[in-house]
């Protein structure tokens, strides 16, 4: 089975980014630690080669293992082209939100299908120095890759919890809370959750032509809501536990879907038409960062 670009899907592995309190996947088989170097420097932590589900998995504690890293800290570039070069094509994100509708209650879990950005302090992509591609992101998560998400976490979802189809993600920068004008603004927009990292890992991801998908787990209800208790780190992490059971069942299942299904997707091959600079005039060096992505359209680098 292969994309559009020629991608042998039958032997792509699915990548699992564990955000706050998910820093290891319970049920990972024949694990082997595997340490990257990559040319944007040194991943989050050494990534987990298993199996899971009868899919391989490759599976990164985002924060690093003992979470040392703030959200504006995470080496996104550099955990996005580890994952590839271990031969990823679709990544799933377990991730802690907080929720801005009254709908969506703590312990419910959201598949979004929009971001909105408020971080200023990440790089963004993997191209510049010399080389320039603008890829499409108005869908900035795959649609096929969010629905099966979808399905599974819906059929698994206990009595009392819920699972929230499609909404808006906004990220912020972090690491402090919003202040109650900055929610009640984000509300006024019609934000869904929020969060601090995902955004900066979609875009990489669909530069890196990986199918992105996220599970948002909703710890508490953010500081808009007059009826609820101010966010701490306790509440937080009180639900952040409650979920981590779960969430690990629904990527579970989730893999064992996608190593039946081997689903194509859009961003597989999402550099085809956004690659601006000729080839031969990318200076060699950043040739060299970007071959692992550019192959298939510009050839192997040799230099």
């Amino acid at each position: 089975m292969a994309s559009p670009n020629g991608v042998n899907l039958a032997q792509a592995r699915l990548g699992v980014l564990g955000g706050s309190g998910l820093y290891a996947m319970e049920g990972l088989e024949n694990v082997r630690e595997i340490t990257v170097d990559t040319p944007f420097g040194t991943p989050s932590d050494s990534l987990r080669l298993g199996t899971l589900g009868g899919m391989e998995v490759v599976f990164l504690a985002r924060h690093g293992r003992h979470h040392t890293f703030l959200p504006s800290e995470v080496p996104y570039q550099a955990n996005i082209w580890a994952m590839r070069s271990l031969g990823v094509r679709w990544i799933l994100s377990p991730s802690a939100v907080g929720s801005l509708q009254e709908a969506v209650k703590p312990l419910d879990m959201v598949v979004p299908d929009q971001f909105i950005d408020r971080t200023h302090r990440r790089p963004i992509s993997f191209f510049g120095d010399g080389a320039v591609a603008h890829v499409a992101l108005a869908d900035p998560f795959c649609l096929s890759l969010s629905r099966l998400l979808a399905d599974v976490a819906d059929s698994l979802m206990p009595e009392g919890r819920s699972l929230h189809r499609g909404g808006t993600y906004l990220c912020m920068e972090g690491p402090a809370f919003s202040t109650r004008a900055e929610s009640n603004l984000y509300r006024s927009w019609g934000c869904t959750v929020i969060g601090m990292t995902n955004h900066t890992e979609a875009r990489l991801a669909r530069e890196a032509e990986i199918a992105y998908a996220t599970l948002a787990m909703a710890t508490d209800y953010d500081c808009w809501y007059a009826d609820h208790d101010s966010v701490t780190v306790e509440m937080v992490i009180g639900n952040l536990r409650a979920n981590a059971a779960l969430a690990t069942q629904i990527v579970r299942t989730t893999a064992e879907r996608i190593a039946a299904q081997r689903p194509a997707s859009h961003a597989h091959n999402a550099l085809r038409d956004a690659l601006m600079t000729p080839k031969d005039q990318v200076p060699a060096a950043a040739r060299r960062k970007l071959d692992l992505f550019t192959q298939p359209y510009w050839g192997s680098f040799e230099g």
